[in-house]
């Protein structure tokens, strides 16, 4: 059993050790097969994804504890359940997506090889859930909106500005991402402490990402100051 459906059955029917009656406890999750990357906890001390956590795992023995605990990066809503809206704001921050809005025929696009491909799906497989984040020491929490542009980006939204930078048709918008990826709170503001690719429920390599990206960064800055633009 994993640990999201123990806080199903406690949700079913909330009582106090006592038996007394009490409120059911808030948290988040969606697929059940950790895809979507809702049900982030921290789990005796250690950022992962409950639907995958096996009760056993954690307490072969009777009178074993599992400590569930929220993100400390991010803004608590109630009990296990935090507001994320930060880290997709960030996936805004460097255009993460292709674009494909407007009247004209985009058509077949260009050819891309398999390799090329199966780089791409590797980076593809993040989820946002946040567990790089809040392992990540540069990544700390901003609870007002207001100072979020400031604030480091993260290795995730870094993974994806690259994963689109690398995509035929996302490349489009490369020197916009790279602007920002320069910006504050940027590439530049990362650490190398490589906590994120440790706590990747999916084995991104996250740091191969960051690196790919700072030195695509330098000769975008390079680039930049040449042309006097």
């Amino acid at each position: 059993m994993n640990l999201i459906s123990c806080l199903q059955r406690v949700a079913a029917n909330p009582v106090t050790v006592e038996g007394d009656d009490s409120t059911p406890v808030v948290f988040d999750c969606g697929c059940l097969e950790e895809v979507c990357g809702s049900c982030t906890m921290v789990i005796n001390g250690k950022v992962r994804q409950s639907c995958t956590a096996l009760v056993d795992e954690y307490a072969p023995r009777d009178g074993d504890e599992i400590v569930l605990e929220p993100m400390s990066k991010f803004p608590i809503v109630r009990d296990l359940m935090v507001d994320r809206e930060r880290l997709f704001h960030n996936l805004k921050r460097v255009k993460a997506w292709v674009p494909i809005d407007g009247t004209y025929d985009l058509g077949a696009g260009p050819i891309d090889t398999p390799d090329h491909q199966q780089m791409r799906y590797t980076m593809a497989t993040c989820m946002s859930c946040g567990c790089c984040l809040e392992a990540c020491p540069q990544f700390n929490k901003e609870e007002a909106p207001a100072d979020w542009d400031d604030a480091f980006l993260g290795p995730h939204a870094i993974n994806q500005a690259l994963l689109f930078n690398e995509h035929p048709t996302g490349k489009i918008l490369q020197d916009e991402r790279m602007e920002s990826l320069l910006g504050v709170g940027g590439v530049n503001d990362c650490g190398n402490a490589q906590n994120c690719v440790k706590a990747c429920p999916k084995e991104i390599p996250l740091t191969e990402s960051i690196a790919r990206i700072g030195r695509a960064a330098t000769f975008h800055g390079l680039k930049r100051f040449f042309s006097g633009k």
